[in-house]
């Protein structure tokens, strides 16, 4: 018999990037008592990872718990990001209900219409949650009318319309249910999570069914499995069978060894679990998303939506330049190819592919901040390789058409810049689906673009919005090839010899474009060490020395003037980088290079692509 849990409630957090998720968690566990009054608290405390809490962005959902009038609280902190939709897409089927965080200014962004569409294909009760409601330029009524619209552009049924709205500033941890209420604290979302939310429900004498959603992965105990408990009770030392939906000649027999629950930010151990609780398990080796575990008479499997495939790849190679090997701790295939597949422990959108040579893997992914984010992580963990451009992934529809996948673009900009952000995208074969004005001096801009026409293009709209610029993609869908798009029109200036960088060499260098390295740089021939202002490649010899007379001392050149150097973040050199171009990747360093550094021979390869390009176009004519 179905019963329903009184006392848990199950919610995720959902928003898109930046409109305060995880600062609202930081504070509904500040004010249930979670922390000690005098304990000192960093803020947005659930990224724990150093890239979230540098990048100020969630990559994974976090789990937590909290406890108010005697119910638990179970709360998933999700990514806003579209690069990790796929974190999203899968918790919500451990939650009953979800809050769904919009910003008290921007309103509905791209994100906020994909996570609200696929918590209202679940049928998940949506709690809204206007935040920032103190910003000095905050609109909230007006933004309740466009989270209406975009229920309604998402066909949402009339309970779903119904939803209580909750205006919050989760920076000053305030919440109120009418704009007119002196705010206090966070009791009336508190109240509105108890009584909007429903139960879970199951049937505790049941056959035990356990559908994993997350896997967490701990270096002393492997992988981790977190999921809810649909029906039955979960025991230490219980007999489990896991089967797939995906994959349902797949049956694999385990016993539980380890369970535990939410208390706070901590794992507590436990020895049952019954319906309703989300628990995480440990102990068995090879878990994976999507699997459920069930009592051996009664092997159900929970049906599972399959992940978002991947939209792009880069190749992921051995470093072999002059400099290999001199920087990183990690530097052979063996290492390179364990770290990959490693990842795939914890990321289910990422791909990872074998390649013909033993030292290349293509790796694919949701997106440039979805793969650069691994790149920074392996970065850090001293890990040395060199990555391709990032290349979309293609796909033939039946009729053998060739189909490439669609990015939705919504920008914000100041009116100022509205000409070069259009004409910059419709070069890139942008088509602009929509423009409004919703605050003074700043557009709103909307296109619908292939996904390899934003790639590369981030830096250059920083640099022509002047860095007021605010651009957000999500992915919309394949379409049929839109033809070819020109990426970059400059140059590269290139090392022309191995050496150390001098100031006369880049004097006479920087004369010819915008350089990357200052001087004492070593360089290697083949190196990238600048950008050209015209479209061809330059090679330069930056290591050369003035010859000296005896009218002419070396001393005169601390009198030459250098321009600051362009110093790229990784994101920039992923941008920057071009199809014949490979960015080497060190604990220390980023540096641009030719994929072939002998000169001639890449003057001979450069003109065998030339004339297969003119090939390949006059075969599709």
């Amino acid at each position: 018999m179905k019963i329903k849990r009184e006392d848990v409630r199950n919610i995720a957090i959902i928003a898109h990037v930046d409109h305060g998720k995880t600062t609202l968690v930081d504070e509904l566990l500040k004010q249930s008592g979670v922390f000690r009054a005098n304990q000192e608290v960093q803020e947005r405390v659930m990224d724990s990872n150093d890239i979230e809490r540098e990048r100020g962005i969630t990559i994974l959902s976090k789990n937590t718990a909290i406890h108010y009038k005697n119910t638990k609280i179970n709360i998933i902190d999700t990514p806003g990001h579209a690069d990790f939709g796929g974190e999203v897409e899968r918790v919500l089927k451990m939650v009953n209900g979800v809050i769904l965080v919009v910003d008290a200014f921007e309103g509905p962004m791209p994100q906020t219409k994909f996570v609200l569409k696929k918590a209202l294909e679940l049928n998940l009760p949506v709690i809204c949650c206007i935040n920032k409601i103190d910003r000095p330029e905050a609109r909230p009524a007006e933004v309740i009318d466009e989270v209406l619209e975009l229920f309604i552009d998402l066909d949402a049924s009339e309970d779903q319309l119904d939803c209580p709205f909750v205006y919050a500033s989760a920076k000053s941890g305030i919440a109120i249910l009418d704009l007119t209420e002196t705010p206090k604290n966070m009791k009336p979302l508190f109240d509105t999570i108890l009584d909007y939310i429903p139960a879970p429900e199951g049937d505790p004498d049941a056959a035990t069914q356990v559908l994993i959603s997350t896997i967490d992965y701990n270096e002393y105990v492997g992988r981790i499995g977190v999921g809810k408990v649909d029906n039955g009770t979960l025991r230490v030392n219980q007999d489990v069978v896991i089967v797939n939906h995906h994959d349902p000649d797949y049956q694999k027999k385990v016993r539980i060894s380890k369970l535990y629950e939410f208390e706070g930010l901590e794992k507590k151990e436990v020895q049952a679990a019954t319906v309703g609780s989300i628990v995480a398990i440990s102990g068995i080796a090879d878990i994976r998303i999507g699997d459920t575990l069930c009592s051996p008479d009664h092997p159900e499997p929970i049906p599972f939506q399959k992940i978002s495939e991947p939209t792009i790849a880069m190749d992921f190679m051995v470093n072999d330049s002059p400099l290999a090997g001199q920087e990183g701790k990690y530097v052979t295939s063996r290492h390179l190819r364990e770290r990959l597949y490693r990842e795939l422990n914890t990321d289910v959108s990422l791909r990872v592919e074998d390649t013909e040579d033993m030292d290349c893997f293509k790796v694919s992914g949701r997106g440039e901040l979805h793969l650069s984010v691994l790149i920074e992580n392996m970065r850090r963990e001293g890990y040395e390789f060199a990555v391709s451009k990032a290349e979309v992934l293609y796909k033939h529809d039946e009729n053998g058409r060739l189909l490439e996948p669609m990015e939705q673009v919504v920008i914000d900009v100041p009116e100022e810049y509205v000409g070069a952000v259009i004409e910059k995208l419709g070069q890139r074969k942008g088509e602009m689906t929509g423009m409004s004005s919703p605050t003074g001096g700043y557009a709103r801009l909307e296109f619908r673009i292939p996904s390899r026409g934003l790639i590369g293009y981030r830096g250059e709209f920083l640099t022509d919005t002047r860095g007021n610029g605010i651009m957000n993609t999500i992915f919309d869908g394949y379409e049929e090839f839109k033809g070819e798009i020109a990426y970059r029109k400059s140059g590269s200036l290139i090392a022309y010899e191995s050496g150390e960088t001098v100031t006369y060499g880049l004097f006479n260098a920087q004369e010819r474009g915008q350089l990357f390295v200052g001087p004492g740089v070593k360089v290697y021939s083949g190196m990238i060490i600048g950008e050209n202002a015209k479209t061809d490649d330059i090679e330069l010899n930056v290591c050369k020395t003035k010859h000296l007379t005896n009218t002419r001392a070396s001393g005169s050149d601390d009198a030459l003037r250098l321009s600051p150097p362009r110093i790229l973040s990784l994101e920039e050199a992923l941008d920057y980088v071009d199809t014949d171009e490979l960015l080497e990747v060190t604990p220390v360093n980023l540096r641009l290079r030719k994929k072939i550094l002998d000169p001639t021979q890449r003057m001979r390869a450069a003109i065998r692509a030339k004339q297969q390009a003119e090939d390949l176009a006059k075969n599709r004519k």
